[in-house]
């Protein structure tokens, strides 16, 4: 059984009493549904809630933030170049790839970050400067995580380049020092500045020595009784051995230079040589490494990991990748020396210099507001080979499980759901069901919009999501009258039964207004129109209508016949066809055949009599009203006369 993480935080909703009043709740798959029920938990009824309303209760509310939105946008262009080029990474230039990614990632962070300081500073209303610091704080501790993550995961630098790029990261992550050399560097005399000294003593902790170097030139200039003891000082940092990038000599010749450096620096020490300033006696300290001496500059060094990467410079410039986790650990527990637990934040730190990524994707996730990070850093250590032996015991590996959890809150959001889509097809196993069961629930609110779910559907080959979304649409266009709209897209679902209904209200309003309207639909269904008896009914009496406008009687009496005759026409709408005949019995060319002519009266007679005809048992009698009777008899009087000449002609045609 896993073990758990802890009890879940509590979400406390405005005006909801949950100690006196039973809660109703329903879930979905972004938010829920809560409201108050009218009974309380007594089973005493009281008929009058409390709180009249409806809460929803969103998982994900970082995807309505503009700034984050930007995140998830420049993110999603780099994730999804990332699993294109995956067939195309091998060897040496597979880690140089792999670096340039994340590095594009934590880019994209920065940027999100500054501009939401710079939203932070200027804003005025104090709710959304809270959200806007929390969310700066949330970002900055992402930046910190990745870019750690980055060296000790994806860089994978070996002892020697690994401190580099420690000092890097603390450098970049510990920023303070910039404001504070600009406020002295600014001032009129920068060595009689208060905080001249806490600026020096910043550099040197951040192994920044050309520029402490610099600074100490400005104190010798100024105070000529210091000027031997800042150029000793300054020769000590100039000349302290560092390996750098281009650099070719080994760790074994490093560690001599360094150690000769080292005892150089503790002879100046011994011999009293800064004795006189005690500002300079402590950056001596410093650059020996000395515990207590870094210790008294807390307030400085401001976290912990400044402490370790400060302690590693002056103390084990060669530290080997598998060491960091002892002396993090040591540095953690120094400095914060009992006086405070460790926050999340440096649980996962720890966790990364342990080596630990499951633990550092766990604490994330527990630490973090939503999956944006937890998912694309596991996607790029997945890259690496680094998470292959960790399947979850649901069916689905890590990787997997954290970008499906990433793109179910994506399309809780009316338009980021678009990059949830690409996050779903990267996800081999539960990938295409997770967004079959996504994409039906996304509201259809205008018909571009279900156009782009439509087409992203049929990319996909989603047969019965995009059947059931043209049904939808198809349904919305009956209820607003625009028969054309709905025709198209019942034609588009294969729905027949749809179809026949839009087919009806079509010849419905034929019925009423004398035309069809959307005749460019209708002319133009072609094979479309076998989808439904009566669609094929409806695409075939506008060729009749057709036929007549081009006077192509014959053919046109013909096709009406046929339509009768084959039993595709609706029995309610024989009168209408037998009355389109009526033109064509009364030309002075004969147009029906005498065959013809009484297949008519028979069609006529099944009508006024009531007869059932084959597939509609529950025909009706004609209306018995003065029209009918009347277009009845106006038909019986030109079927006959039709009969007659048509029986002349035929015998005419025989005798000849």
């Amino acid at each position: 059984m896993e073990e758990l993480d802890g009890e879940p935080t509590v979400t406390l909703i405005p005006g909801v009493n949950s100690q006196k009043k039973q809660m109703c709740f329903d879930w979905g798959p972004g938010e829920m549904l809560v409201c108050e029920t009218s009974f309380n938990k007594k089973e005493k009824s009281d008929m009058m809630p409390g709180c009249p309303f409806i809460h929803i209760i969103r998982k994900n509310e970082d995807v309505y933030s503009q700034i984050l939105r930007k995140l998830f946008n420049e993110s999603h262009g780099i994730f999804v170049g990332l699993q294109r080029i995956e067939e195309e990474l091998t060897g040496k230039s597979r880690k140089t790839q792999l670096v340039r990614v994340s590095k594009n990632y934590r880019s994209v962070i920065r940027a999100c970050l500054e501009e939401m300081h710079q939203l932070a500073i200027a804003g005025k209303d104090p709710a959304s400067d809270r959200q806007f610091s929390i969310q700066v704080s949330s970002l900055s501790a992402m930046e910190l995580i990745w870019n750690l993550c980055e060296i000790l995961f994806i860089e994978v630098a070996p002892a020697g380049p690994l401190l580099l790029h420690l000092l890097d990261w603390v450098q970049l992550h510990v920023c303070e020092v910039d404001s504070l050399s600009a406020d002295v560097l600014g001032s009129e005399n920068p060595s009689k500045h208060e905080r001249f000294w806490n600026l020096v003593t910043v550099l040197v902790l951040q192994g920044r020595l050309d520029e402490a170097r610099q600074m100490l030139s400005k104190e010798a200039n100024t105070n000529p009784t210091s000027a031997g003891m800042c150029r000793i000082l300054g020769d000590l940092m100039r000349t302290m051995p560092v390996l750098s990038p281009g650099n070719t000599q080994t760790l074994t010749e490093l560690e001599l230079k360094w150690q000769h450096w080292h005892e150089g620096c503790e002879r100046h020490l011994q011999d009293g040589t800064f004795a006189s300033s005690p500002h300079l006696e402590s950056l001596c300290k410093i650059m020996l490494g000395d515990e207590a001496a870094l210790l008294e500059q807390k307030e400085l060094l401001s976290n912990w990991y400044h402490f370790l990467v400060t302690r590693l410079l002056y103390s084990h410039p060669t530290v080997k990748p598998m060491d960091l986790h002892f002396y993090a650990q040591s540095s953690l527990d120094l400095f914060l020396g009992g006086e405070s637990s460790p926050e999340p934040l440096d649980n996962i730190l720890m966790a990364a210099f342990e080596f630990d990524i499951h633990q550092v994707i766990k604490e994330c996730s527990i630490a973090l507001s939503n999956w944006w990070f937890v998912a694309h850093l596991t996607d790029l250590l997945d890259h690496c080979k680094l998470l292959q032996s960790h399947n979850l015991y649901f069916g689905s590996n890590m990787r997997e499980f954290l970008l499906l959890e990433y793109a179910s809150g994506l399309f809780a959001h009316h338009s980021l759901w678009q990059l949830g889509v690409d996050y779903f097809d990267y996800c081999p196993e539960l990938g295409r069901v997770s967004l079959e069961l996504h994409i039906e629930r996304i509201p259809l609110s205008t018909e571009q919009k279900a156009l782009k779910v439509l087409r992203v559907c049929e990319q996909r080959q989603m047969t019965e999501q995009v059947r059931s979304i043209c049904k939808i649409l198809a349904m919305k266009a009956v209820r607003n009258n625009r028969l054309g709209s709905a025709l198209s897209w019942s034609i588009r679902a294969k729905d027949a039964a749809f179809a026949t209904l839009v087919s009806d209200r079509f010849l419905r309003d034929y019925c009423e207004r004398g035309c069809f309207s959307d005749l460019d639909l209708i002319d133009n269904l072609g094979p479309a129109m076998m989808l439904s008896d009566r669609l094929t009914f409806l695409g075939k009496y506008r060729e009749f209508h057709r036929l007549y406008g081009e006077k192509r009687f014959v053919d046109a009496a013909s096709l009406l016949l046929s339509l009768m005759t084959s039993q595709i026409a609706p029995r309610t709408f024989w009168m209408t066809l037998l009355t389109d005949a009526l033109p064509l019995l009364e030309q002075k060319q004969v147009i029906f055949s005498a065959e013809q002519t009484y297949e008519l009266m028979r069609c006529l007679e099944d009508l006024t009599s009531g007869r059932p005809v084959r597939g509609e048992p529950d025909a009706q009698q004609l209306q018995d009203d003065d029209v009918e009777i009347t277009k009845v008899e106006m038909l019986r009087l030109a079927l006959a006369r039709n009969l007659a000449r048509s029986i002349i002609k035929e015998g005419s045609l025989e005798g000849s």
